[in-house]
């Protein structure tokens, strides 16, 4: 009988060894970021709006979209994650930070200090970045205004404060990839899907999510009541009669530069994002709007109809 015991206590602690060995964060190969990289500091601006970051990271009540003190709170089944400073502060913000950090934290969920990041912080969808888009990000970012501004920690319960779980989400639902362009389809297609797919995140607030937060695959853009706890709906955007299936691809291009819907409404739910898709350029606009209105048809949630 103690033999028995003594192997089942040692099948346990292998068992444990061998999850957090399983879970444990990962980073990039250093070859990822190989040396004597010249940034564009243009193109890390223009990941920047169409990540849009501010939307996010801009403290409460500011209007200047650079001030990246964040603060914001959101609500969430889990909890209330704050929204940290990323302004380049080396205190309060990440001004501290080396490149990899940032690469790492944006590209596989791993913060600075080798700890799993809440995926609150949309990585699963910026691991499809280029590495270099990433880097230009960064070095993008380290262009604007310092705010030396602490933020305060998370609201978030046991057992969801327990960092060393968001391994075992990530074992379920990140599956990181670097994008791959479709040679069957278009050049504008292709980056319309990059950029709606990976430093846009469409997906992240338009997919509804099961119970441990992971996106329902079969369910994708069809709408998420869900967004937030008490919050705003996100539409269903693909083109199926109660998502956009009568605009058109233009429709949707003109509708991500104006805010305007082609009923003539400014939906209030994307206020934020219009405050940066209307600043990118018209090609990239048009990329996005031939992917969205090429996507499948999945039908969900007809009192959210878009107009």
């Amino acid at each position: 009988m103690r033999r028995i015991l003594i192997w089942l206590i040692v099948l346990v602690v292998v068992g444990v060894c061998a999850g957090l060995f399983i879970t444990r964060p990962q980073t990039l190969p250093a070859s990822e970021l190989a040396a004597g990289y010249h940034p564009d500091v243009a193109n890390g601006q223009l990941m920047f709006t169409a990540g849009n970051c501010s939307a996010c990271h801009t403290a409460p009540g500011q209007s200047d979209r650079t001030q990246l003190a964040g603060g914001l709170k959101l609500k969430s089944p889990f909890g209330t994650f704050v929204t940290p400073n990323i302004s380049p502060d080396p205190k309060f913000g990440i001004g501290g930070w080396t490149e990899a950090e940032f690469v790492n934290a944006m590209k596989r969920g791993t913060g600075r200090h080798g700890e799993h990041l809440y995926p609150a912080f949309p990585y699963a969808s910026y691991s499809l970045m280029k590495t270099t888009d990433v880097r230009d990000l960064f070095a993008y970012m380290k262009t604007l205004p310092a705010i030396a501004q602490p933020t305060a920690p998370h609201e978030i319960h046991f057992p969801f404060n327990i960092r060393l779980a968001v391994g075992g989400w990530k074992l379920l639902y990140f599956h990181p990839h670097e994008f791959v362009a479709d040679p069957k389809k278009s050049a504008a297609w292709n980056r319309g899907e990059y950029l709606a797919e990976g430093p846009s995140h469409c997906a992240e607030c338009h997919t509804p999510r099961n119970a441990l937060g992971g996106e329902e695959m079969a369910q994708l853009y069809d709408g998420a009541p869900n967004l937030e706890a008490g919050g705003r709906f996100a539409s269903n955007i693909t083109p199926s009669k109660d998502g956009l299936g009568d605009w058109s691809a233009q429709d949707i291009t003109d509708f991500l530069k104006s805010g305007t819907d082609k009923c003539f409404n400014e939906p209030d739910g994307m206020k934020d994002v219009i405050a940066s898709t209307s600043k990118l350029p018209d090609a990239d606009n048009a990329a996005l709007g031939e992917y969205i209105h090429a996507l499948p048809a999945i039908a969900g949630n007809p009192k959210h109809k878009t107009c």
